[in-house]
């Protein structure tokens, strides 16, 4: 188990009269014995700085750091006992396979004998068994990745952090690496930190995942509470694809609201933890996944449930296709079927599935245009 409490990094501005830079600004959370937890976000976000924390590469300012019940906060990295894999892996070229496995174990005193049989154990653990007199240039890069966890692995650490470590691999290896390595650490029931800044990678390898923008913890869940229960319009914007569309409020309920979309449309919305205490006529923004708003032949539509729009572009995405519609006075993303609609379609608009409403920050975020996508 590890505990952050309270955990805050500030560094010192070059300049003696600016103030200090906040990396991470008062973070607290929990991640469970056997748990794989993801640190994701946009650049400067501080995870990285996080995991540099916990690892015992930085100091944080002020708060407390946890392993099993163990106060870890102010030890060196090499008293923590903390399995680490960085980024680009950090395999010696002129070791071959085991002694790059064994490097970990000698440092700590571990015996010849010993070191040999907990080596050949942890290369069998990561499916390398028989490849110890490799040299690390003669594997792939898949084979490389495994040999850096193997080296983490064999000191047995209560905990082990992953600085990117599929960021070097292509797209169709990075995709087949990080299943192999969600079912390997599920199976030898490691508790796990990663950090990445790509979502696919947080959705497939992490049982929970923490969102961070500007040092600060936006969301922490599954990926499917983030993506579908989000927190606040950074969630909604930083995950996946999202309309925001201006709205003001008609009716309230107790875990819905009833919107006047773009002077337009009434929508029934749901409420959100962001949105606070709200009154009839408050300004607010109304949040659409793309596969949650449907079009239909445009039609005199007697409920004022649709938007009125114009197909101004159709894009497949592989499994999906996209159509760009002009509505508003801006533009909406919405998933449909490959040849439903031609350019130039006019076409109405309404949701058939959940949309959500935020605090309105004057500032409508376009489906191309948002904050965190890579």
């Amino acid at each position: 188990m590890v505990e952050l409490e309270g955990l805050r990094k500030e560094y010192v501005a070059a300049s003696p009269s600016a103030p200090p830079t906040l990396a991470v600004d008062d973070l607290t959370l929990t991640v469970e014995r056997g748990e794989l937890l993801t640190l994701l976000g946009p650049s400067g976000c501080g995870k990285t700085t996080t995991l540099r924390m916990i690892a015992g590469f930085e100091q944080p300012t002020a708060g407390t750091i946890r392993v099993d019940g163990r106060d870890v906060t102010r030890l060196p990295p090499q008293k923590r006992g903390i399995g680490m894999v960085f980024q680009n892996y950090a395999l010696f070229p002129h070791l071959d396979v085991q002694d790059n496995v064994a490097f970990g174990l000698r440092t700590r005193g571990v015996s010849k004998a010993e070191a040999a049989e907990r080596v050949e154990a942890v290369l069998r653990r990561v499916e390398l068994a028989g490849y110890g007199k490799r040299r690390v240039q003669e594997l792939s890069g898949g084979q490389q990745q495994r040999v850096a966890l193997a080296r983490a692995l064999a000191p047995e650490p209560p905990l082990l952090l992953l600085d990117e470590p599929l960021s070097n691999l292509d797209a169709a290896l990075r995709e087949k690496t990080r299943t192999e390595l969600r079912s390997l650490l599920k199976r030898l029931g490691m508790t796990a930190v990663f950090v990445t800044h790509d979502q696919e990678e947080a959705f497939a390898l992490a049982d929970r995942i923490a969102l961070l923008d500007a040092g600060r913890l936006q969301q922490i869940g599954t990926a499917e509470e983030l993506y579908h229960r989000p927190a606040n319009a950074f969630v909604a914007s930083f995950l996946g694809r999202a309309n925001f569309l201006p709205a003001h409020i008609r009716t309230i309920g107790v875990d819905s609201i009833a919107c006047e979309v773009a002077n337009r449309a009434h929508w029934e919305v749901q409420r959100t933890p962001a949105l606070g205490e709200v009154a009839v006529r408050d300004r607010v923004l109304v949040m659409a996944r793309p596969e949650s708003l449907g079009m239909y032949p445009l039609e005199e539509d007697g409920s004022g449930a649709s938007l009125d729009g114009i197909v101004a572009e159709r894009r497949f995405a592989g499994a999906v296709t996209y159509y760009v519609v002009q509505s508003f006075g801006g533009e909406l993303l919405i998933a449909g079927d490959p040849h439903e609609f031609e350019p130039g379609a006019r076409v109405s608009i309404r949701p058939h599935g959940p949309v959500f409403a935020f605090p309105d920050r004057r500032e409508c975020v376009r489906p191309e245009q948002q904050p965190g996508q890579r």
